[in-house]
């Protein structure tokens, strides 16, 4: 599936690989300190992973009227704090998103679902 935008510059159609789109939210979403990994299996099913075109590791969008709806499973670190973590990802996919393809964004939805414990070794 392609993602097309209006390049208004110079009244051209621009279109993308809907796969460019997943890796730059990915990418996006794994740079924010205080995140453990990105869920591979979404809201327990490894039958939608399986056949999801909208789907990679972790995230899943969809394009409607309005913007591309935007969902990222994650699981965040015990020792951060869980709004503050979901804010940056949210703000930091909003901007990957905006500065490389111009798309415009109905939402963004962080879900956590769960949470990594770091050992302490000695």
């Amino acid at each position: 599936m392609n993602l097309k935008t209006q390049n208004v510059a110079c009244d051209g159609l621009v279109t993308y690989n809907k796969k460019i789109l997943l890796s730059i939210i990915n990418l996006a979403a794994k740079e924010i300190s205080g995140v453990a990994s990105l869920c591979v299996n979404f809201n327990g099913s490894f039958f939608k992973k399986l056949f999801s075109k909208n789907y990679y590791e972790g995230v899943h969008v969809s394009d409607t009227k309005d913007g591309l709806i935007v969902d990222i499973y994650l699981n965040i670190y015990s020792t951060y704090n869980v709004a503050d973590v979901a804010f940056r990802v949210q703000e930091n996919v909003k901007t990957g998103i905006m500065s490389m393809v111009n798309m415009p964004i109905s939402s963004i939805n962080v879900r956590v679902m769960g949470v990594e414990f770091i050992e302490n070794k000695k």
